[in-house]
C-alpha cells in the first residue's frame, strides 16, 4: 500500500517500525529509536531510514509537555518506556535532515496539499521537541 496519509505512522515502513517496537523490550525500544535517529541525523546522501525517524520522533514528542499522543491506529500497541531527555535533541536533528532533504520523502508527494500537510506535521513535531528558549529579561525590573 505504501503511504496512505501524512501522519508519522501512515506508511508501511513506519508501521513495520511500530511492529518492531512492539516485539522489543523497553531497553531495545530505546536502542531502536536512538539508532534510527542517529543514523538519520548523521547520514550523508539518501536518508534510508527517514520514515522510521519521523515515527521515532513522534513517539518522543508524545512524551513532551505539548506533545500529541502517538498514532493509536498504526503506531506501537505496547506502551513505550520513558525516553531520556537527550533523545529530544537527536529527534529534532533527524527531523531537520528529513525536512531539508528535497530529493527524499518530500519529493514523494504527488498532491501539493499533502506535501504541505506532511511538512506542517514535521514542523509541529520539531516545535514540541525543541521549543524556543524562554525569554529572559536582559535587565532586572524595579517593580
Amino acid at each position: 500500500m505504501g503511504t496512505w496519509n501524512t501522519g508519522p505512522f501512515d506508511n508501511d515502513t513506519a508501521a513495520d517500525f511500530a511492529d518492531a517496537l512492539d516485539n522489543a523490550g523497553p531497553e531495545e525500544c530505546e536502542a531502536l529509536i536512538r539508532g534510527v535517529l542517529t543514523r538519520t541525523a548523521d547520514a550523508t546522501g539518501y536518508l534510508v531510514e527517514a520514515e522510521e525517524a519521523v515515527a521515532a520522533a513522534a513517539l518522543i514528542a508524545a512524551q513532551c509537555q505539548d506533545g500529541d499522543p502517538a498514532d493509536l491506529s498504526y503506531g506501537p500497541e505496547t506502551p513505550m518506556p520513558v525516553f531520556p531527555a537527550d533523545l529530544r535533541i537527536l529527534a529534532d536533528e533527524a527531523l531537520s535532515r528529513v525536512v531539508g532533504d528535497e530529493s527524499g520523502l518530500a519529493a514523494n508527494w504527488v498532491d501539493p496539499d499533502d506535501a504541505r500537510r506532511w511538512r506542517a506535521e514535521l514542523n509541529s513535531l520539531r516545535a514540541v521537541l525543541a521549543p524556543p528558549p524562554p525569554t529572559i529579561p536582559l535587565f532586572g525590573s524595579d517593580s
